[in-house]
């Protein structure tokens, strides 16, 4: 059979990713890709350590990254995403800028960190007051609420899991659950953290629901990284991906509740 006609494959454009050892959603980050762009992952390397600041901190460290980048370059691609939000926020503002500028120094591509795509996608969408939802234990929670007040976004309300491990195995109905008790006072927006933590499906039925943007750390960080490429992300009709459904409703504030930093998080859940 003559296929000349086909003319070969089309031309990919590159986003690496560098992930942690644990990550088990590749299939989730692709979901948000478009056809003419291809992921190249690779992973940090394994130390005996549960999810925690501690883990945090050692997927982090810039030599760690440098490694990371630096088996990607073989490959060109245009952009490299470090998907991790935990190890992306455990530094603060400033060390999140300093994991972009190291990524970018081991393989001379711009960089994009999970963390770093959350403020961008809430200064894109406008949002000074956000809800979170986390996997993680209440001191991780708690450093990550610290990185968005330090960035000057209000966090409003605040539900976690927990979770020390086997967080990419949490079912949407969880994940759903835990997002409807953090929208409890007038937030503009509400983000789910973890890179491991299951969202694609979820997203566009929650911002239905509550009426306000949801936007996921997966979807940030795919939607971040595209966007240096000049491309948008792919995905059912949502806020970040769709300008044309920006604009929904706030919820009402919920009266003799605070809708300042410091409203109580929920108990948290037994790991699963």
């Amino acid at each position: 059979m003559d296929i000349s006609f086909l003319g070969g494959p089309r031309p990919q454009r590159g986003v690496g990713v560098v992930a942690p050892f644990d990550f088990a959603l590749d299939r989730e980050l692709w979901r948000w890709v478009p056809d003419e762009v291809s992921l190249h992952l690779t992973r940090t390397p394994f130390v005996p350590v549960e999810v925690g600041l501690d883990l945090a901190r050692l997927v982090s460290e810039h030599e760690t990254l440098g490694d990371g980048v630096r088996t990607l370059t073989a490959i060109s691609p245009e952009v490299v995403a470090y998907a991790c939000t935990s190890g992306s926020f455990v530094g603060g503002v400033a060390g999140e800028r300093a994991l972009c500028e190291a990524m970018t120094r081991a393989g001379a591509v711009p960089a994009v960190t999970t963390s770093g795509a959350l403020l961008e996608a809430l200064a894109e969408l406008g949002i000074r007051r956000v809800a979170l939802v986390t996997p993680y234990t209440e001191s991780v929670t708690r450093s990550l609420e610290e990185y968005v007040a330090e960035a000057g976004v209000a966090v409003t309300g605040c539900a976690y899991m927990g979770l020390t491990r086997h967080i990419w195995k949490v079912p949407y109905r969880e994940v759903a659950d835990m997002a409807r008790r953090a929208v409890r006072t007038a937030a503009e927006a509400l983000f789910i953290s973890c890179t491991n933590l299951p969202t694609y499906d979820v997203l566009p039925q929650l911002e239905a629901e509550l009426r306000i943007p949801v936007i996921s750390a997966n979807q940030v960080t795919m939607w971040a990284a595209l966007r240096r490429l000049g491309t948008r992300a792919v995905g059912p009709y949502q806020a970040l991906i769709d300008p044309a459904a920006r604009g929904g409703q706030v919820l009402p504030d919920v009266p003799g509740v605070p809708d300042v930093p410091g409203v109580p998080d929920v108990p948290e859940q037994e790991q699963q």
